[in-house]
């Protein structure tokens, strides 16, 4: 019964430089009463927030002005009651008058299993405080896990009801078999191990070498490989997923060995030169500032935040998803943390002492990961970010491929970046404008949206650091990158996280509007 929407990897929505899909903390999802859009479609948002307020006794799900917490849209509604994908009329931004019917049918026909969740949830923090349970976000833990007893049990008993919450709590948290945020944090702050972890950092970090990797050519430049055998990556990948759907053969595609790698011509082969080739690793140290051919620095990636690679922290104290640095910026605890916040499954993860030590190998190495298939990958990466161009504009020097092509294509379509083109010419005007005649807080209420636009202007820094989320992640469980096609769902998903994630600020933008100003934006 229970989905885990929640969970990272890519979630959705991995954080980009400390933001984005990494959850801060939890804001209520009401939105105030807009101008309803033409052609009778309206925000999805504000008709759940209307069908919402109908109901009773979901006050534990709701936030302050009595609409939806967005964690229960998003952990409860859509995966469990809605389900978008079942009903795409109830899907999008906007849905029409028949698509808002069939949302609120859907709500209002698990109206009583909404407050036995709801009912559930109070008890289960209730027990949670007596247990003196700390650890994890309760909507986070419990909404899911509240929607199955609701379903299975209705209402909790008031004979029994304590008592299956205090079992469901120990089984949660028992699963984790002490693979805690609070251990970890006791781990890094304890005096026994500071000062030996410390010793280790440091002496991982001056161990790093500059020197071209068994197997690399000098001569293959800052990227860590030809142009040519990136590019076709690159031009294979969107092939390659079409032809493994298929099962056509495609050259571009190449086969499965054995082993589960790909070989063969086109991209497949190419892949492998470079994972053999080691040109992940090349390419990761020349972000450390050891090679000085014209090339974009790990600052100008939006990677870290100094003009060169500095030595990571062991961190130890506070941690939150909220307040990230950016990705080779982040302490050694930062790290840890987020693998914790977002496993869904912590008991297939190493000990905490043993992640520990693995993560400050894993700091000091090349991009901050220890596979070379994931270094590649990041490398690749790399390429197919710069190439990007969601306003419009060629590609340049480092795109025109098929899977360029793919992404800005797609990304070109969406309703919000027309509008971020456009916001940039008006925003142009308004700052020559001194007069004070675009309207009360006319650039000020758009700034949200001006945000966006200037986002969009160099997207590879927000794409770069999801994409080195997601390929931490995988290091982190032991999950290499085994082919291109998987490589493309990969490079793929981070898109369409970005895209996503931006649709849905706009969204907000939109909604939150004033009323005053609404006609004034165009």
């Amino acid at each position: 019964m229970r989905t885990d929407a929640g969970a990272a990897g890519g979630t959705g929505t991995e954080a980009a430089g400390g933001t984005g899909t990494e959850a801060g903390a939890e804001a209520g999802a009401e939105v105030p009463r807009a101008r309803t859009p033409s052609r009778g479609a309206r925000p999805r948002a504000m008709v759940l927030d209307e069908v919402w307020r109908e109901l009773d006794g979901v006050g534990p799900l709701s936030g302050p002005q009595g609409g939806p917490l967005s964690r229960t849209v998003k952990l409860l509604l859509d995966p469990l009651v809605i389900r978008p994908v079942l009903h795409p009329q109830c899907a999008g931004p906007l849905v029409t008058a028949e698509g808002a019917a069939l949302l609120a049918a859907l709500i209002h026909a698990s109206a009583d299993a909404l407050r036995a969740t709801a009912a559930w949830f109070t008890l289960l923090k209730q027990v949670r405080r007596g247990l003196r349970i700390t650890e994890g976000n309760p909507q986070d833990l419990y909404f899911q896990l509240c929607f199955e007893l609701a379903a299975t049990q209705g209402p909790p008993a008031p004979a029994t009801g304590g008592r299956t919450a205090e079992e469901a709590l120990r089984e949660t948290h028992g699963s984790a078999q002490g693979r805690t945020t609070r251990a970890l944090r006791e781990y890094l702050t304890d005096p026994a191990h500071t000062t030996a972890l410390a010793s280790a950092l440091d002496t991982a970090w001056a161990a790093r070498t500059v020197e071209p990797a068994p197997g690399v050519r000098p001569d293959e430049g800052r990227e860590g490989g030809t142009p040519v055998e990136i590019r076709t990556v690159l031009d294979a990948c969107p092939a390659g997923r079409s032809a493994g759907t298929r099962n056509s053969g495609s050259r571009d595609s190449g086969s499965r060995d054995s082993g589960g790698r790909w070989s063969g011509a086109g991209g497949g082969a190419a892949l492998a030169r470079l994972v053999a080739d080691h040109a992940g690793t090349t390419a990761g140290r020349a972000l450390w500032g050891a090679r000085r051919e014209p090339a974009p620095s790990a600052r100008e990636l939006g990677l870290t935040r100094h003009p060169v690679l500095v030595r990571p922290g062991l961190g130890g104290g506070s941690a939150s998803t909220s307040a990230l640095g950016l990705p080779f910026d982040r302490t050694v605890h930062e790290r840890v943390f987020t693998v914790l916040q977002t496993s869904s499954d912590r008991a297939g993860l190493a000990p905490v002492p043993e992640l520990v030590r693995h993560e400050i190998a894993r700091s000091c190495a090349p991009w901050a990961l220890t596979d070379e298939s994931l270094r590649v990958a990041a490398t690749v990466g790399v390429q197919l970010a710069l190439g990007l161009r969601p306003l419009g504009g060629q590609p340049g020097a480092d795109g025109g491929t098929g899977a360029h092509r793919a992404i800005n294509s797609r990304w070109r379509r969406e309703a919000y970046v027309l509008q971020a083109r456009r916001l940039a010419v008006d925003l142009g005007a308004d700052a020559s404008d001194t007069s004070g005649a675009s309207g009360p807080g006319g650039v000020a209420v758009a700034e949200p949206l001006a945000r966006i636009a200037r986002e969009l202007r160099t997207p590879w820094r927000a794409y770069l650091r999801r994409l080195w989320v997601r390929l931490h992640g995988r290091d982190v469980r032991d999950a290499p990158m085994t082919g291109v096609e998987e490589l493309w769902n990969v490079l793929d998903g981070v898109a369409r996280s970005v895209i996503l994630d931006h649709r849905g600020r706009v969204r907000h933008a939109l909604s939150a509007r004033p009323a005053a100003t609404e006609g004034t934006v165009s």
